[in-house]
């Protein structure tokens, strides 16, 4: 490895399940506590997107987006996320895709010749179970340069690799399976023991100072976070090709100058990996557990009609049709960067760009701008119960921008109650709708609170 983080970001989705009301609806499982879960308009894409944004300005290298939960077969979703991060066309992207180990893959192509390693999962267990309990969605993004303006660098790796049938999922199908999980955990100790063995004396040392543990058994998880003295754990379920990441930012958000991380993922062998932290450490914070107890409970059924467990009528108009392929590659730039344009002589913002200024009238003295990472005003607002939407109502907003620029936007994450005019906002990578098997992608707003700094 050549290369260190230079810097990072995590995203976790403001909908939580609460298990309550898991218990009272199934009447099973443990009436305490709640998982992390994406909302409707949410997937691997977006959240991926939502977590590289705020470190991908600028030429990025690489993109490996790693992730169990594709969006699309046969199309490469980092090509999305690629888009979507504002880094045009130049430059390679690529899925990492299937298993929960290809997040340590991520991490091992991008720390040996930079880019971005980009971690996203829907995570869906069946009505009642213990997946559907422990499991996490969300995603993390690391930035990976030179040594010399890293706040981590890898110092040592050790890998081992083993078939066995622990944990599957045939394409096509929503959930996974497992064997029973005192199989998985006599099976991965010893693998794990002799990759942090190597890890360890390669790095030249006995023990490190922060210890990560990841791995979609939970008895496993949870055996050898014990044994190798992980504290502080993150309250967290297993969140896929994602999990590994989300726990490494996490400790990041934490971790001191000089200090040693050691990272530990159980999924087909053992991996393990010993960081060290530069004087850098602490420049860039993810705010992974500020994110974690953000959260906004919804209802079961809520959450079954998300997943497509619990079929309900839509409202009452027509469904969309498919997004066309020749205007979405045509509008690139403003569908997934939301580049619109800046007039030249008078200052004017269009969103979308366009070739006459709607103010001054000049043509074609237009340079494009991206406001995906603004903030802006609601100016005014509509409440749809009729519009389609997998989540009525549909709040439509108009929305004001700092600098200039006026667009009609969809709210994401938002209550009919907690909208008004005046409030700020600021973007988010959502799926409009699918129709056909077409994912439309598009930005939406987002209500700021006073975390925001708003």
């Amino acid at each position: 490895m050549t290369q260190g983080i230079v810097g990072y970001g995590a995203y976790l989705p403001v909908h939580r399940l609460e298990f309550a009301d898991l218990a009272a609806t199934l009447g099973t499982g443990s009436p305490k506590g709640s998982r992390v879960v994406a909302g409707f308009d949410e997937d691997a894409t977006t959240m991926g997107v939502a977590a590289a944004r705020p470190i991908a300005e600028g030429p990025i290298g690489p993109l490996w987006f790693a992730t169990t939960s594709p969006p699309y077969a046969e199309k490469t979703n980092a090509a999305a996320v690629h888009a979507a991060v504002g880094a045009g066309e130049d430059g390679f992207a690529v899925d990492l895709a299937g298993s929960s180990r290809s997040g340590t893959g991520a991490l091992r192509a991008a720390a040996a010749g930079g880019g971005l390693a980009v971690f996203a999962d829907v995570r869906v267990g069946m009505p009642g179970s213990a997946d559907e309990r422990e499991g996490a969605d969300g995603g993390a993004a690391f930035r990976f340069g030179p040594v010399a303006d890293a706040l981590a660098v890898p110092v040592a790796a050790a890998s081992l690799t083993a078939e066995f049938l622990d944990r599957w999922r045939a394409p096509g199908d929503l959930t996974s399976r497992q064997w029973e999980e005192r199989f998985g955990l006599e099976m991965y100790t010893p693998l794990v023991a002799e990759a942090v063995a190597r890890a360890l004396g390669e790095a030249g040392i006995t023990a490190a100072d922060h210890v990560v543990v990841s791995s979609p058994h939970a008895r496993t998880a949870a055996t050898l976070a014990s044994k190798y003295g992980a504290q502080d754990v993150l309250p967290l379920g297993h969140a896929g090709a994602a999990d590994l990441g989300l726990r490494l930012a996490d400790v990041l958000d934490r971790a001191t100058p000089g200090q040693t991380i050691l990272t530990i993922s159980a999924v087909d062998g053992a991996d393990a990996t010993v960081w060290r932290t530069t004087d850098r450490v602490g420049s860039t914070r993810a705010g992974v557990r500020a994110q974690l107890e953000a959260g906004r409970a919804i209802p079961y059924a809520t959450y079954l009609t998300w997943r497509g467990f619990l079929e309900r009528e839509l409202p009452r108009r027509p469904e969309p049709e498919r997004p066309a392929g020749p205007p979405a590659a045509r509008n690139a730039g403003w569908k997934f960067a939301f580049v619109g344009s800046r007039c030249d002589k008078c200052g004017f913002v269009h969103l979308p760009p366009a070739r006459v200024c709607a103010s001054c009238r000049t043509v074609g003295q237009m340079t494009k701008t991206s406001l995906a990472d603004a903030v802006g005003t609601v100016a005014t607002y509509t409440v749809d119960r009729l519009a389609f939407s997998p989540s009525p109502p549909m709040i439509n907003a108009v929305v004001d921008f700092d600098g200039g620029g006026r667009s009609l936007l969809e709210l994401a994450d938002a209550r009919a109650d907690e909208v008004a005019i005046g409030r700020r906002v600021r973007l988010t990578f959502r799926r409009l709708y699918t129709a056909d098997g077409v994912h439309n992608y598009f930005w939406k707003a987002r209500l700021m609170e006073e975390s925001d700094g708003q």
